[in-house]
């Protein structure tokens, strides 16, 4: 696509986008609709491989075709249901693009949209146990500061107790090289919240580090 290509596509869905936004609107709303399209063939093609490595890389492949698009949607600003955007946002954290997954999810937290259909969790557990899975598995490119973000977006939402647990567990093992007792608090908080979440030895750990640096 050239740059004169992704302009038009991305101003055409800005113009969409606001019209998406009004309910009144019977208008079709052509730009969403090839991006629906689009979207139900790549899913396709994504049912039918079953590794879950190779699910990845394809995602990586196809989120590039939906820049123009996104970025229209977000220039407009308007929170019109859509299900290409809120997809891509699962897509971006499944492939790594977790800048471009945290500009998606302030949107989508912003204007109350709901997970795709075939999701159950709300958008808010989502996005809280996905950053917290990967960081918790040692995903490359996710920061303290970026669950930081995650766990500001999400402070109001409503999800499990066990997510939210996962999501201080997350944060207290990126603080416990460089700030201790404010691992310690995040992972006593984790505790709290999900007596299950498997943090009991590390808080132990920490609280003896803390206790003989202090005795220093």
């Amino acid at each position: 696509m050239t740059p004169a290509e992704r302009h038009r596509q991305r101003m055409a869905a800005k113009i969409e986008a606001e019209k998406n936004a009004d309910p009144a609107n019977t208008q079709n709303h052509t730009a969403y609709e090839r991006q629906l399209v689009l979207l139900a063939e790549h899913k396709r093609q994504l049912k039918s491989i079953q590794s879950i490595e190779k699910k990845i890389e394809l995602k990586k492949q196809l989120i590039p075709d939906y820049a123009a698009y996104i970025a229209g949607v977000l220039e407009a600003d308007a929170g019109g249901a859509d299900e290409v955007v809120t997809t891509l946002l699962l897509w971006c954290i499944d492939a790594g693009y977790y800048e471009g997954a945290l500009e998606l999810a302030e949107y989508c937290l912003r204007h109350n949209l709901p997970t795709p259909d075939a999701h159950q969790r709300t958008m808010g557990t989502v996005i809280a146990e996905e950053f917290a899975d990967y960081s918790l598995k040692g995903a490359e490119g996710i920061t303290l500061a970026m669950l930081q973000q995650v766990q500001e977006l999400t402070k109001e939402q409503d999800m499990p107790d066990q997510v939210r647990a996962k999501l201080h567990k997350a944060i207290g093992y990126e603080l416990r090289e460089t700030d201790k007792p404010a691992a310690l608090t995040a992972l006593q908080r984790a505790l709290e919240l999900n007596t299950a979440a498997g943090v009991k030895k590390d808080i132990e750990k920490l609280e003896r580090e803390i206790k003989a640096a202090a005795s220093q």
